[in-house]
């Protein structure tokens, strides 16, 4: 059952919560789509990354997050992250009473649209490669298509450092990304909301014949669909901002305006859940 709509209720924050900073690449698309709406951010820092977690673990944390973001009341709540959308998205839907999307359909549509050949790549985590959640939607919707998952598990940490325009990015690129060099593939889909600070170094990799696809974008687009399909669009016309983080507030205020494209303030740390 879904949260009763209200004028009250339209004018509620939307909840965003990912392992780190990533889902701030989220939130910046959000900000850009809909700059009237308030966002309260959740990074759990403290648990980061969730790419190399357990399912078990990956949904426990999950939860915990949604819920500490239902406390703020907010209207409903952003997955921002591809491990946690791919293995506790449903638990979350079952769970909360409030409207939950993830970025892993948004990020699958994209990739459907920009493929002219059907020979494509995701690069993500190895929990979302190993969830085989995209294997699953391309191979339903495109049985013959070539697909190329790859997990890049040492993104996360470089772009978590500020090291997304060091050499040493560049290095993991080539080591991750060169089988792909003969694959003739046209499109490739960043399924983690950390790679998109590597998106400028992928694409002068692979060419640019090959479409570099930010799922962020998408999931602002299908926010803002959901939000009108329930009524739920605010009617305020100003915002704020709030932050939590389970670990290092000062770090996440640094770093995360590389993420966030803009100053960050408020942030408040809080013990992991």
């Amino acid at each position: 059952m879904k949260t009763e709509v209200n004028m009250l209720t339209k004018d509620l924050p939307i909840g965003i919560f990912d392992s780190g900073l990533g889902g701030l690449t989220v939130m910046q698309e959000i900000i850009k789509l809909l700059p009237n709406e308030n966002l309260i951010y959740f990074g759990d820092s403290a648990h980061l990354p969730y790419g190399n977690k357990s399912q078990k673990n990956i949904i426990r944390y999950s939860l915990a997050n949604a819920k500490f973001l239902q406390k703020q009341k907010v209207k409903v709540i952003v997955v921002a992250c591809n491990s946690a959308s791919a293995y506790a998205l449903d638990a979350l839907k079952k769970e909360l009473d409030l409207p939950v999307i993830g970025v892993i359909a948004p990020g699958f549509f994209s990739l459907m649209q920009a493929t002219k050949n059907f020979k494509v790549a995701v690069l993500g985590t190895r929990a979302t490669i190993n969830s085989n959640i995209y294997q699953k939607l391309i191979l339903q919707k495109h049985p013959k298509a070539s697909f190329y998952p790859i997990a890049c598990p040492l993104f996360v940490p470089l772009v978590e450092e500020g090291l997304h325009k060091h050499h040493l990015s560049s290095l993991h690129i080539h080591e991750y990304l060169q089988p792909l060099k003969d694959k003739n593939i046209d499109a490739v889909l960043l399924a983690c909301t950390h790679y998109p600070l590597l998106k400028e170094l992928i694409q002068n990799y692979l060419g640019k014949k090959v479409l570099v696809i930010d799922p962020a974008i998408a999931t602002a687009h299908a926010l803002k669909e959901l939000l009108e399909e329930q009524k739920l669009l605010t009617s305020k016309k100003s915002s704020s901002y709030k932050f939590f983080v389970t670990d290092d507030a000062k770090k996440f205020k640094i770093l995360g305006q590389n993420f966030l494209g803009m100053e960050i303030k408020n942030v408040k740390e809080i013990e992991p859940l």
